[in-house]
């Protein structure tokens, strides 16, 4: 059964707001729409529930009870345990408080392997380690295409190295890489491996317990939910890292590298990131048991509907003499988030399909580093346009007329 558009769009608020008719949404890579669900939980919350959670009271009960819903349901559905995952004020600051973990385990002379490919969230941290003598290795991609060659992998893995970090796909290049076969060849070197995962998570939850990374992190609010960062740490490497929260949370894995006070009401709104998905799943006749097949089910639906809305896309612009296509052509290898290298800057561009009802972005994404090494000025940047499983094909021929009117 394809994806039912209609049944899909109709969970989201905003498709109804009259102050967006006409326009359509391409800078999904930025953060998504708020699925209906979500919103509905959040409301209840700060209305019914905004007390000290995990008290005698009924509201507090409640309001702990929602939290803890939050994180089961939706470690269930990235095929880890409960306590594997915990929640954040954002991806950044997940991945900072990581590396100071990893500051105080490591020790001078060993190694993590970096790219750049990478957003800056999942490399400026881990290059800071070098300042405590720690050595920072450097996976290049290639400067023609973007790609991240496993192969090229292998001779800079070595008993130094502790970590290998690298992301499921690049929110420019946004070519998948093979995190499975990635990670076989990190932990076979005697690594832990750690992937960022928003500009993939967007396009269906995956199943990290499956894929086999010790660490996975993505952003909510770009998953259909509150502004909140996810990140699965795996026991072994959980336990071994040192304690980044309170002492007395020492023996809890997933507060354990939280330092702040958690938000209570996002965390208990991210539910309904699952709420959504089982909406998804049970609609289009999916499995009845088993989380992670239910949203395995649901990462399939996502991809095939934004499969065929992305060829399109990729055809109009791969032969373009004015422009340069960063990533695949293939839409079978690559998430949605499509940018473009122009020969003019890229943020007027943005501005100019406004115009059109387009709302897209154009600049460096906080990925200069790939843009660098692919020989594309940052300050120029480029235009980027990234959609979700919630964009229609008529939404896509107005994008197609609108570049050709632009461009």
């Amino acid at each position: 059964m394809p994806l039912d558009i209609d049944f899909v769009r109709a969970q989201f608020p905003a498709f109804s707001e009259p102050s967006l008719q006409g326009q359509a949404f391409f800078e999904n890579a930025g953060g998504s729409y708020t699925c209906g669900p979500v919103i509905e939980r959040l409301t209840r919350y700060y209305t019914q529930r905004k007390v000290q959670p995990y008290g005698p009271y009924e509201a507090s009960h409640l309001a702990g009870a929602e939290m803890d819903e939050a994180r089961t349901r939706l470690a269930a559905i990235l095929g880890v345990e409960g306590d594997e995952l915990s929640f954040g004020p954002s991806t950044t600051q997940n991945t900072y408080v990581l590396a100071q973990a990893f500051r105080q385990w490591l020790t001078p002379g060993e190694a993590i392997v970096v790219t750049d490919q990478d957003h800056e969230a999942n490399s400026g941290p881990w290059r800071r380690l070098a300042e405590d003598g720690v050595e920072i290795r450097e996976w290049k991609i290639d400067p023609a295409t973007g790609h991240l060659d496993p192969e090229a992998l292998e001779p800079l893995l070595d008993d130094k190295v502790r970590l290998v970090c690298f992301p499921h796909c690049s929110n420019v290049v946004g070519e998948i890489n093979p995190v499975t076969e990635i990670t076989a060849i990190a932990h076979a070197a005697g690594a832990f491996v750690c992937v960022d995962g928003v500009s993939y998570a967007p396009h269906g939850l995956p199943n990290v317990g499956d894929l086999g990374p010790d660490i996975y992190l993505f952003s909510a609010y770009k998953t259909y939910g509150p502004h909140q960062g996810c990140m699965v740490i795996r026991r072994t490497l959980g336990e071994l890292l040192p304690n980044q929260a309170h002492f007395f949370n020492a023996d809890t894995l997933y507060k354990r590298f939280t330092p702040a006070g958690p938000d209570h009401a996002q965390i208990a709104a991210s539910a309904g990131m699952a709420d959504y998905l089982d909406l998804l799943c049970d609609h289009h006749g999916g499995p009845k048991a088993d989380a992670a097949a239910r949203g395995g089910f649901v990462h399939d639906l996502m991809r095939a509907h934004e499969q065929a809305l992305l060829q399109p896309l990729l055809d109009a612009v791969k032969d373009r003499n004015d422009l340069r296509l960063i990533g695949p052509a293939d839409a079978g290898r690559r998430a949605p988030t499509v940018a473009l290298a122009l020969n003019r800057p890229a943020g007027p561009v943005a501005a100019d399909l406004a115009s059109h009802g387009i709302m897209a972005g154009g600049g460096d994404f906080y990925a200069v580093r790939p843009l660098r090494a692919m020989g594309i000025d940052p300050d120029q940047g480029v235009l980027r346009l990234s959609f979700t499983h919630y964009t229609s094909e008529a939404e896509i021929a107005q994008l197609l007329d609108a570049l050709d009117a632009v461009l």
